[in-house]
């Protein structure tokens, strides 16, 4: 299924959800789907369908 993640064409496998992309260590991120956010806790429960799209940012610190 072929998603848009971050403005780059992915193709992922059917059934996958939102955590699916996210590193293992996913403090510091958020994530919408077609402009909505997901929350950290819908993460592993969100579905992606084809053509939706996915971003994802992760905050760093700096100084």
């Amino acid at each position: 299924m072929n998603l848009t993640v971050n403005g780059s064409a992915r193709e992922v496998a059917e059934g996958t959800v939102v955590r699916d992309l996210l590193p293992e260590d996913c403090r510091g991120t958020a994530v919408a789907v077609n402009g909505a956010v997901v929350l950290r806790a819908d993460h592993a429960t969100t579905p992606l369908t084809e053509g939706d799209v996915v971003e994802i940012v992760t905050a760093v610190q700096g100084g």
